[in-house]
């Protein structure tokens, strides 16, 4: 009996150890590779290349006051349409009291001359009367008496002009009224009544009274990196999508490339500008930023595989071709213009090749509710 136990003990362990090395022997045997297969197909492919920046009035001006002085009235707000010639501000002259003596010095020495001429002249008429004395030298006291007149007249508004910025003479081209120089949109007024303002002249800027542009005619302005630069032209299309304004699009035009780059974060960026040809009814406020797609190159129904499909080989591409199931041939093949995800196919391969692609991974297999 004891004979017979220790037989089929050894009979279960040979068992177990046969079982046991069939299971591990299966579990570590690889599962062969599926792979699943695209095909070529035909689309439209279109290379291009993305500046940042932002869209601006091609025409935007300063307007600053031609004399110094305080802001005694404002006449236009941010936003407003205005015209050329229209009053933006009205500025109160604070006057220099060096200039002001002087001017009026001037005119105290003005009323002087003009006296001493008047008395010649009052003096010697009735002597021209008489024949007394010959029409020529009456003639001088007469010049005499109206350039003193014509100085006295001078000093007094050079006086005014000085005290109050505006002249007699010409009052309704006062430098004391700010005039828009041009017909647009007040963008911006930096300054309050009551601010000095200083004026314009060869050695100041002179202060800001307001930013008016035209808003009909906006321009779009970025950078481009330099390994871009060398493939763009001035006349190229340009789609520019703002990140202020979503599902719209806007039509512009290249028309200028800078000649000089300039260093921004370690990389070496090219300016360009470009011309907004259609708005599409959209109102574009001044400074909102865009992205521009400017298109390098296109091309229209060409036959075309993903772009990770192909492999190299010592720099020469190459696709797996199906042959027969699950076996696939190297096939070189020559690539013409990529956008990054696809790849134009211009030899190599015909229509119908299935092309090696992703492995096929098996479904997970779904677990139940775990016990407790």
């Amino acid at each position: 009996m004891k004979r017979i136990l220790k037989i089929v003990l050894v009979v279960v362990l040979v068992g177990l150890f046969i079982s046991t090395f069939y299971y591990l022997y299966n579990k570590s045997k690889k599962k062969p590779v599926v792979y699943s297969t695209e095909s070529m197909f035909v689309s439209s492919l279109v290379k291009k290349t993305v500046a940042t920046g932002s869209v601006i009035p091609e025409n935007e001006i300063e307007i600053k006051p031609q004399l110094s002085g305080i802001i005694d009235a404002l006449y236009v707000e941010p936003g407003q349409a205005i015209k050329k010639g229209d009053l933006i501000a009205k500025i109160k002259v604070i006057a220099n009291m060096s200039s002001l003596n002087s001017a009026e010095n001037r005119v105290n020495r003005a009323k002087i001359a003009q006296r001493n001429a008047q008395r010649d002249y009052d003096r010697n008429k009735p002597l021209h009367g008489q024949g007394i004395i010959s029409d020529q030298e009456f003639q001088i006291l007469q010049q005499a008496l109206d350039n003193a007149n014509e100085e006295l007249s001078a000093a007094n508004d050079n006086l005014v002009i000085v005290r109050d910025g505006v002249s007699t003479k010409a009052a309704g081209a006062s430098n004391t009224m700010v005039r828009s120089t041009i017909s647009g949109t007040v963008l911006d007024v930096p300054v309050e009544v009551g601010n000095s303002v200083i004026e314009a002249n060869n050695f100041n800027a002179g202060t800001t009274i307001a930013f008016v542009a035209d808003m009909n005619k906006m321009v779009f302005e970025g950078k481009v990196d330099e390994s871009e630069v060398g493939k763009l032209k001035i006349g190229m299309p340009l789609v520019l999508t703002l990140g202020a304004i979503e599902d719209k699009t806007i039509e512009a035009t290249l028309e200028y490339i800078s000649p000089k780059g300039v260093e921004d974060q370690g990389a070496i960026q090219f300016e360009i500008r470009a011309v907004v040809k259609s708005m599409n009814d959209v109102f574009i406020r001044a400074g909102y930023s865009a992205n521009a797609d400017i298109v390098l190159d296109r091309r229209d129904s060409v036959n075309c595989i993903a772009e990770a499909l192909v492999q190299f080989d010592q720099g020469k591409p190459y696709v797996e071709v199906e042959t027969s199931p699950q076996v696939f041939e190297k096939r070189p093949v020559e690539l013409g213009l990529s956008d990054g995800i696809n790849v134009e196919v211009l030899k190599g391969i015909n229509a119908g090749d299935k092309l090696k692609s992703k492995p096929i991974e098996d479904s997970p297999k779904k677990r139940g509710p775990r016990q407790s």
